[in-house]
């Protein structure tokens, strides 16, 4: 399946969901369409990969 990106240039394009990831994260598109139509970054809630370490309190280790 291809997703239709619009690029920060005003061109339009089809890419793989894994290049999608790519683009949002170095922010080279301005917007993508979903089936229930389109998303705008910086505008629309979008799913986001987690990069930073979680910086508070362990809660998980047994004493």
């Amino acid at each position: 399946m291809l997703v239709r990106i619009l690029r920060n240039k005003g061109n339009y394009d089809y890419v793989k969901p894994q290049m999608l990831d790519r683009l949002i994260e170095t922010e080279e598109i301005v917007s993508f369409y979903r089936t229930s139509g389109p998303v705008v970054l910086g505008v629309d809630p979008v799913r986001r990969t987690q990069t930073k370490a979680y910086a508070g309190d362990e809660r998980r280790l047994a004493d």
